[in-house]
Order: C-alpha cells, then sequence, then structure tokens
C-alpha cells in the first residue's frame, strides 16, 4: 500500500514498482479505478477496501481526498461533466448548424458514438431503469445535467418548428438510442436489427437521422 500522495506508476511484469509523490496523480488514479471497478462490476463490489486495491494506495487517502464513498460518488458525478465535454464537444466538426434539426442530428450522433465507446455509462444508463439508490440518481442527474449545458450553450437562438413538443420527443429519442446501444452490448442486436460492425451502425445511425429530420426538419 502507498502512503499519503503515492501512487502507483504503471509497470511492466518485472519491473520494481515505481511511485510518484504527487497528490493530483493519486486523486486521478483512485478516480480511475473508481470507475473502471463501476464500470465492470458495478456497485454491488464497490467499496473502499475494493477501490483502494485496484488503484494501489492506502484507503485513508480515499476518505482524506474524497471524504469516503459517498465523495467518490460525487467525484465520478462531477466527471461526467467532463465526459459530455471530451465525447460531445461543443465545435461542430464542420457541419453548420443553422436550424434545430442540426443540432438534434449532431448530438444525437455524437451521444450514440460516446454511448457506444464508454461501459460505464452504459452502466449508470442501465442503472437508471433497474435501481433506484441515492447513489444511482446523483450520477443520472450530473449525466442529465451535462447534456441539457451542452444542448443549451449549442441551441443559441435556434428554435424547433412551431407545435413540436421537444422534451417528449427528445426523451424518446435518446431513449431509443440508449436502448439500441444496451441491447447491443448485451446480445449484439435490438429487435431483430444487428449491431456487430461498423456497417450496421452506419444503417442505425442512418435510422437516427432519419427520424430527427422527419420530426425537425
Amino acid at each position: 500500500m502507498l502512503n499519503d500522495t503515492m501512487v502507483m506508476a504503471p509497470v511492466a511484469p518485472g519491473e520494481p514498482e515505481k511511485r510518484i509523490r504527487d497528490r493530483s496523480a493519486t486523486e486521478k488514479a483512485i478516480l480511475n479505478a473508481a470507475k473502471a471497478l463501476l464500470a465492470e462490476e458495478g456497485f454491488q463490489n464497490f467499496g473502499i477496501n475494493a477501490v483502494a486495491r485496484r488503484a494501489g494506495c492506502d484507503k485513508q487517502l480515499i476518505y482524506r481526498y474524497y471524504g469516503g464513498l459517498n465523495g467518490l460518488v460525487e467525484a465520478i458525478g462531477a466527471d461526467l461533466g467532463t465526459w459530455v465535454k471530451d465525447r460531445i464537444p461543443e465545435d461542430t466538426g464542420g457541419m453548420f448548424l443553422l436550424t434545430y434539426g442540426d443540432l438534434m442530428e449532431r448530438l444525437s450522433l455524437l451521444f450514440l458514438e460516446a454511448l457506444r465507446d464508454d461501459p460505464l455509462m452504459r452502466r449508470i444508463v442501465a442503472w437508471e431503469v433497474s435501481e433506484n439508490t441515492e447513489q444511482v440518481r446523483r450520477l443520472s442527474e450530473a449525466r442529465s445535467k451535462a447534456l441539457s449545458v451542452w444542448l443549451d450553450r449549442m441551441r443559441g437562438s435556434l428554435t424547433p418548428p412551431k407545435g413540436v413538443d421537444t422534451a417528449a420527443i427528445n426523451a424518446i429519442l435518446f431513449a431509443a438510442i440508449q436502448h439500441l446501444v444496451l441491447s447491443a452490448a448485451a446480445g449484439g442486436q435490438c429487435a431483430g436489427l444487428p449491431l456487430k460492425n461498423a456497417k450496421d451502425w452506419e444503417k442505425a445511425a442512418l435510422a437516427v437521422k432519419r427520424i430527427v429530420r422527419g420530426v425537425y426538419g
């Protein structure tokens, strides 16, 4: 176990252990270990001792830097804001956002890709519909808030077509994307639609675009 601000640096098998005296590195190692543990095993085996073992640090450092397990969950929630910023960038990637439909197409496709690439976020989405615990609510609220902030910033003066209930439409759209990704991770398909290779996902993305354009133009 490491003391104070020491954290193990990754080493190749057979090499002596290397240690870095750096509080920020220790905090990052703890946070990354906690996220990895959640993604792999969920909350059932999520505890101070398990996180400390994964991070290679003394468990007292988790209390010192995060105040315990609840503080660590809060830190993971805060990190979800960074997830949105990193995975769903505010630049348009060369796409001109002239209409609200452009915006929602961009956000939907980025969300689809980001969710496919992140096992922890898929876990959080699955927990949202299966577990009603305080920890899950914190993570869910953090994720929803980060997406909402992104949308508000990007929307600017863009307005949806009159008479469209955007809250209902967007909720159903994102629920569909989430279900596609979770079903693909579990069984490689969704309602008979294969979701195993790049060509399958191109079909899914095209369907998402057509739905968005059908509603928002």
